[in-house]
């Protein structure tokens, strides 16, 4: 029977087996309005989904060198921003947001990621007492697709991730563009726009079997002290969402117009800390990521770039960005330390490519770009200091229309809680305030909603 809908369709639920199923039905064009931009009137009305990433680099910036000293539309670009020029258009840059330590101390590179990310500042991985911002999205937009979200390291170790529900729950990450193609485009993808569809019986088996553990399950969680009903609750949320990966591919994806399979990528040799390698993996990833998401693989991805405490060279040196940023002098002719703005510009170029792969793939009457909303930003401010005050912020895209792009705004010292209100709030959550003890805030940054 049909029972319910959800902004994918129809939901068909039945008995396959001796036990209950849900079955989504693909993306109609019946339940889309006439120019395909939007749910019809049968489902509720509203958009169609809108995406949700974030970018990362580490160690900042030099203040005097990367941000705008005007305010609003048509924003200068100082020479650290200089190689955003280009995608200016799509990218909206918040500076002197604070990260407000409320009397802990500052432990470079993840005091202020996590407080970025969680509301709440932290000087010890196992004392982050709240989800990051995207695991908070993910659960609330994210069971609509293959992959709940999808994590990528462009420094080739999967441990670099700043993905978390706590600190004992990291989301490991994807460390390569060869990985990250057999994951995404491998022998479990299903091409939403090829006409010849059939399930793979193989498929179908084992998600009978997975499905078939509820009453054992239940079983088991009965005799079990609070400690173990945590642990299994964890595992079967694994089990359950390895589920609805196994579901989609029972049915055909829906059409995906700017879906095109990519070519496996090269294997990026040689020392990857070299950062012409590094942003060349970091590309490659990223137009991998592009089609992912236009294949409707994902609603939600974290980017890394490099580290927090930067690991990024130059090729044939020894010392790199992030022991720059400690040991090296301020050159007095030009008034900074130039290896650490030579670092600080590169990590801005590998964050243009980023918008431009996003920007480059044509969807419905826009850009891929334009439907989604990509949160970037660093775990310190002024690279020298590792200092909180301030931590660099760019947004890119427009939510699908909810937000503004192309903007310079300065936050006057106010706690950055105020942008991840509202990331979440953009992205359709019911939540009036974020935030931990002297970072709650129920402000969002208004300027940026359309």
């Amino acid at each position: 029977m049909v029972d319910g809908t959800t902004r994918r369709g129809f939901l068909l639920r039945g008995v396959l087996g001796g036990g209950a199923v849900t079955l989504g039905l693909p993306l109609l064009d019946a339940f889309l309005n006439d120019n395909g931009t939007a749910f019809a009137a049968t489902l509720g009305g509203g958009r169609l989904p809108v995406r949700f990433g974030t970018w990362f680099w580490g160690c900042g910036m030099i203040p005097d060198r990367w941000q705008p000293k005007t305010v609003g539309a048509d924003y200068d670009l100082p020479p650290q921003l200089a190689p955003i020029a280009k995608v200016k258009q799509h990218v909206s840059v918040l500076t002197g947001f604070d990260v407000l330590l409320d009397g802990k101390g500052n432990l470079p590179h993840l005091s202020g990621n996590t407080a970025v990310r969680t509301g709440a500042p932290t000087d010890d991985w196992l004392g982050i007492r709240a989800p990051t911002l995207d695991v908070l999205i993910a659960d609330a937009i994210g069971g609509g697709s293959f992959f709940r979200s999808l994590e990528l390291s462009a420094d080739g170790d999967a441990r670099t991730s700043y993905s978390f529900r706590d600190g004992r729950s990291m989301n490991s990450a994807t460390p390569s563009a060869v990985e990250f193609y057999r994951k995404i485009f491998g022998q479990d993808f299903n091409d939403p726009n090829k006409a010849d569809f059939k399930p793979d019986p193989r498929i179908m088996v084992r998600r009978s079997v997975l499905s078939g553990v509820t009453e054992q399950r239940q079983a088991l969680q009965k005799r079990l002290g609070a400690s173990d009903k945590a642990r299994l609750d964890q595992y079967f949320t694994s089990v359950r969402e390895m589920e609805g990966k196994l579901a989609l591919q029972l049915q055909k994806p829906p059409p995906a117009e700017a879906c095109v399979v990519p070519q496996e990528a090269p294997a990026v040799s040689g020392d990857i800390t070299d950062v012409d390698r590094r942003k060349n993996n970091h590309r490659l990833m990223a137009e991998m990521l592009a089609m992912a998401l236009a294949c409707n693989q994902t609603r939600v991805f974290n980017m890394t770039f490099s580290t927090a405490a930067s690991d990024l060279r130059q090729a044939g040196q020894t010392t790199g960005y992030h022991q720059s940023t400690h040991e090296e002098l301020i050159d007095r002719s030009i008034g900074y330390q130039p290896t650490v703005d030579f670092f600080a510009t590169r990590s801005m170029e590998a964050w243009a490519d980023f918008v431009s792969a996003l920007a480059a793939v044509k969807e419905g009457d826009g850009t891929l770009l334009d439907n989604m909303l990509v949160f970037a930003h660093s775990d310190v401010s002024y690279a020298k200091n590792h200092d909180v005050l301030g931590i660099p912020v760019m947004l890119a895209g427009k939510a699908g229309g909810k937000v503004k792009s192309g903007l310079h705004i300065q936050g006057g010292g106010e706690t950055i809680s105020r942008v991840g209100l509202t990331l979440q709030q953009v992205m359709g959550m019911p939540v009036d305030s974020w935030g931990l003890d002297a970072m709650n805030t129920k402000r969002p940054v208004s300027e940026i909603l359309a």
